[in-house]
């Protein structure tokens, strides 16, 4: 039986889902226009610091807490109607978490070009 690689799966992701440079990511936090998340482990936050603006989600329980439907989905936690903005640490894991809330029916989602690690080197604020 063959397999994709993981390697493929973010291929193909990243060929479905808008990706964003972190000026863009900060301009559309700014203007109160999106929904920043970040979908790191919760040691990965502790261990390394998070974005002053992001709102976490673990990757395991992004579609559940995003979905209307579920009995984990946040009720008043996220605009549904603002843009989606996900990271993960580099950017492998947040843009397959994109394609999956596109899969949904999410119109408005992308990712960040280099993750957190680019986060890290750009206007936000870490705490």
């Amino acid at each position: 039986m063959a397999i994709k690689s993981s390697q493929t799966l973010v291929s193909e992701a990243l060929k479905e889902i808008k990706t964003i440079s972190t000026d863009e990511a900060h301009s559309m936090v700014t203007g109160n226009q999106c929904n920043l998340i970040d979908i790191r482990d919760i040691r990965e936050l502790q261990n390394e610091g998070q974005i002053e603006e992001a709102n976490h989600i673990p990757r395991g329980m992004l579609e559940f807490w995003l979905d209307p439907e579920s009995a984990y989905f946040k009720e008043g936690k996220f605009d549904l109607n603002k843009e989606m903005v996900l990271f993960c640490a580099g950017g492998l894991r947040s843009a397959l978490a994109a394609k999956s809330l596109k899969d949904m029916g999410f119109k408005k989602v992308s990712h960040i070009d280099g993750g957190f690690a680019a986060l890290k080197q750009s206007k936000f604020k870490i705490t």
